[in-house]
């Protein structure tokens, strides 16, 4: 059977205003009204707003020894130690993952390393083959008057084509 807000109230022991804030914050589909706009709260809002409104309000003290422990410590206590294990899991996790980006940056110096030699020898290559064609090609070309004398001739032939394509250009 649906409560008032008032009723809820009076049966938890706590203010009207305690119950209305939790009802406000209840999804629309659990609010609900009766004929003449009261607000009604249905079992499952009741179980809903109990459970947030009773949970400190459990402060029923135990004997334990010579000490008295509330049950909302109880709760604190082991919120605590739960809350204390995930801080170590995610530190655990954060140490894994620095761990493997610090071995991924080690791998990548190594390979610009070796990147940065091989360009370096590559380089010393070329240049040992320049020297070596230029040695070969020392070797190969005619020295002295035939040399000139061939240029000269290749540069009279250029010459004579040129001019004579320009010649027949006129007729």
């Amino acid at each position: 059977m649906p409560k008032t807000i008032r009723e809820l109230a009076d049966e938890l022991k706590v203010s009207k205003q305690t119950i209305q804030y939790h009802y406000q914050r209840l999804p629309a589909k659990n609010r609900q009204k009766d004929n003449q706009g009261t607000n009604m709260i249905s079992l499952t809002a009741e179980r809903i707003i109990r459970d947030k409104v009773a949970k400190p309000l459990v402060a029923k003290t135990q004997q334990t020894g010579s000490k008295k422990v509330t049950k909302t410590s109880k709760e604190s206590n082991e919120l605590i130690a739960t809350l204390r294990r995930e801080v170590t899991d995610l530190k655990s996790q954060r140490d894994k993952q620095l761990a493997t980006k610090d071995r991924q940056i080690d791998h990548l110096t190594k390979l610009i390393d070796q990147q940065q030699q091989l360009q370096l020898t590559t380089v010393e290559e070329n240049r040992e083959l320049k020297a070596h064609i230029q040695k070969i090609s020392g070797l190969l070309e005619p020295s002295g008057p035939f040399q000139k004398r061939q240029n000269n001739a290749s540069e009279e032939d250029v010459y004579k084509n040129k001019s004579n394509k320009n010649w027949w250009h006129f007729w």
